[in-house]
């Protein structure tokens, strides 16, 4: 007489923004845990946070989600897709399946770690198994502390204390293969989620600059640290160079970890200029700081992080806020990098830094407004980076820019765009303007605007503040704050 051995019941894994088979912990927890394994991903009502953070970025998670079903359909298994409170489409797919356990990678916004907490809790209270793990992130939020047991305040020592911590562990390996379950539950298509835009497609541009995907994650990685990197330093700053990664959408919707990043970068001493090595990784670096804020300080998205500048004078012109929105603000670097943004989903690094400055000082329009457009239209929107980053730049944030550090657009873009090679791609009326006045075509001579077929006020704006007058504004609005020094 023989006895068949009983199938364990499958183990359901939890998708969020990990969405990746390389270096995913819960991903290998659940392959080696010797069950079926249920992948899903749920489309979640609580909290925007928990999913895309804006339409670019919903754009992005269709396609992402899309090539992480090809994944593991490669793996003989499939992604389940379902949508509403996390809490309750886990609680009907233990039901459906059987499953006697979940696991998931941890999340570090306020509106993840809440629902996160709720899940696990009401899980375990049904005898259900149910586990985290880290791996989002090099280090957790946590785990580095000042020498008093404080968070850290400041980036330089944060840099210190996590250079001269033990190495982020190396990344594991995607499975060659899952154990599927004998029934599947049913799925939704991912086409009925109509998450990238149709009537109109304003993303159709996305795809001259993007391919979603782990695999495009990967080979971006690859394609860096055999070139760009070598310059990076330097390179970094000039938003007409191939000089950047382009991860950032990749990290910011899982399909890297840092982790794997990090490791990309050990054995290249010797080999290319250590300052390149340090400079891109202190980017990876200032991203931990961002969730580090964002974890110590879970409105950083909505209140400033010295309160000082609760009481700071912002002048609301939506005249002003749709010039800057749409790139028509006279100024071509600011203009350029705005137009980038709605073409492509992203912004050069510097150019946004730029673009902040000029809404915040020269405008004087509430940081909170800037950061809800970037929000709204990058496909590497993240909750914690977007809110640090104009926190940043508005002076307001945790080891921010001081406030008079009010960037000149003209300056700038002749540092950074010297041959105005970024605003001729992004401004296109101004592509036959000379060099000389390419950054400042407002005081051009009027030969040389016919000569390039321009005639400001009708084929490109005249500046819509004096950027002067403007600065001044800004120092004497800072200056109205109490205890201003």
């Amino acid at each position: 007489m023989t006895t068949s051995k009983k199938e364990p019941n499958p183990i359901l894994l939890w998708f969020r923004k990990d969405l990746r088979l390389d270096d995913n912990h819960a991903l290998h927890a659940a392959a080696t845990s010797g069950r079926p394994v249920i992948p899903v991903y749920i489309r979640e009502a609580e909290a925007s946070e928990c999913g895309p953070l804006g339409a670019a970025q919903a754009w992005w998670l269709h396609h992402s989600l899309a090539a992480l079903q090809e994944a593991l359909d490669a793996l003989a298994s499939k992604l389940i897709l379902r949508q509403g409170d996390a809490q309750t489409v886990l609680e009907k797919l233990l039901a459906e399946t059987d499953a006697e356990a979940v696991v998931w990678n941890r999340r570090y916004d306020p509106a993840g770690i809440a629902v996160d907490t709720r899940v696990k809790k009401a899980l375990r209270d049904k005898g259900i198994e149910a586990n985290s793990f880290a791996g989002q992130l090099l280090h957790e939020p946590t785990r580095l502390r000042t020498g008093t047991g404080n968070h850290y305040k400041t980036y330089t020592p944060f840099w210190r204390a996590l250079e001269h911590s033990c190495e982020p562990p190396f990344p594991i390996e995607a499975p060659e293969k899952l154990l599927a379950p004998r029934h599947w539950p049913q799925s939704d298509s991912l086409d009925s989620w109509s998450l990238p835009p149709t009537r109109p497609n304003w993303a159709s541009a996305f795809a001259e600059m993007w391919v979603p995907g782990e695999a495009s994650a990967h080979e971006k990685l690859e394609d860096f640290i055999d070139g760009a990197i070598d310059g990076y330093a330097v390179g970094r700053d000039f938003p007409d160079k191939p000089a950047t990664s382009l991860l950032s959408p990749h990290l910011a919707l899982g399909e890297i970890s840092p982790a794997r990043i990090w490791h990309a970068t050990r054995g290249l001493a010797g080999k290319i200029p250590a300052d390149n090595i340090v400079r891109f990784r202190k980017e990876l670096a200032w991203r931990e700081f961002c969730y580090h804020q964002l974890f110590h300080f879970p409105k950083l998205g909505s209140a400033n992080w010295n309160d000082r500048y609760d009481d700071f004078p912002w002048h609301a012109d939506a005249r002003l806020f749709d010039s800057w929105r749409r790139g028509q603000t006279g100024y071509p670097i600011v203009d350029a990098g705005m137009r980038q943004l709605w073409r492509h989903g992203w912004m050069h690094n510097r150019v946004r830094m730029i673009t902040a400055s000029f809404l915040i000082k020269d405008l004087l329009i509430d940081w909170r407004e800037g950061e809800a457009w970037f929000r709204d239209t990058l496909v590497d929107a993240d909750p914690a980076a977007n809110a640090a980053n104009w926190q940043w730049v508005a002076g307001s944030g945790a080891d921010a820019s001081p406030f008079f550090r009010i960037f000149n657009p003209v300056l700038q873009g002749e540092k950074f765009d010297p041959d105005g090679g970024y605003v001729r791609a992004f401004v296109p009326e101004l592509a036959e303007l000379d060099s000389k006045y390419i950054h400042r075509p407002f005081e051009a001579p009027d030969d040389v605007l016919r000569r390039a077929g321009i005639e400001l006020g009708k084929h490109y704006p005249r500046p819509i503040v004096d950027h002067a007058v403007a600065r001044q504004r800004a120092l004497a609005a800072h200056a109205s704050l109490k205890g201003d020094e």
